[in-house]
């Protein structure tokens, strides 16, 4: 087995790895957020509002034909239309992803994604046209209410800026630092500039060159 066939072979079982991790977050957070409004819808009647922590944290159970977070009510075709691109890249680019941190993050964006692209497709009032199930209310944090689905867009998108601060790619592998970069040249260019003085020090003083160089004979024959 050559080198190159062990590196296919791993490679091929990070993929498989990575791949998996994010399957995983997003049927669970796809399952988690489908099986949470059915409880609501099957057990409140739309308007209600129980207040489970004072008013800290309050099931306020309300339909949403906009975005995330109740916003842009009127556009859920084209919201519609947005979920399942999202989620075709995803899908298409996931192959690509060797790092279970990134993973991770378009775990929960595909699971949170199609949370609320299953609303928009099967719920009323039509296929494409459905309202969105919302139900959690923090007026202290936000005054929209939200899902389960909202919750793990927010953190995938969370995960993503970290992981970007810190220059993880999707690969896994980290950006290297500028900053290090610089020093390494400068003090290569130092360096360099040290040498040219010593050359040109020895070209005016020719008896160092000698006493350096056992070569170089510092008696001048005579005529």
């Amino acid at each position: 087995m050559t080198l190159r066939d062990l590196t296919t072979r791993s490679t091929d079982t990070a993929t498989r790895r990575t791949l998996l991790v994010l399957a995983v977050v997003a049927v669970s957070a796809l399952v988690l957020d489908q099986l949470s409004k059915y409880l609501v819808v099957s057990s409140m009647t739309e308007g209600e509002r129980i207040p489970v922590l004072g008013e800290f944290l309050v099931l306020f159970y309300v339909r949403n034909p906009g975005a995330a977070f109740s916003f842009a009510e009127g556009a859920t075709w084209i919201f519609s239309l947005l979920a399942a691109a999202v989620s075709i890249t995803i899908i298409v680019l996931a192959r690509r992803i060797r790092s279970k941190l990134w993973a991770v993050v378009f775990g929960l964006l595909l699971g949170g994604v199609l949370g609320n692209l299953t609303d928009r497709l099967f719920r009323e009032p039509s296929f494409g046209l459905g309202h969105v199930v919302d139900f959690i209310s923090t007026p202290w944090m936000l005054p929209a209410i939200y899902n389960v689905a909202d919750i793990a867009i927010v953190v995938s998108m969370a995960i993503f800026i970290l992981l970007t601060i810190l220059g993880v790619g999707i690969d896994g592998t980290r950006a290297k630092n500028s900053d290090d970069a610089e020093v390494g040249t400068g003090n290569a260019d130092d360096v360099t500039e040290g040498d040219d003085a010593a050359s040109d020090r020895r070209d005016r003083n020719p008896a160092t060159t000698s006493a350096t160089d056992p070569s170089v004979d510092p008696q001048e024959p005579k005529a």
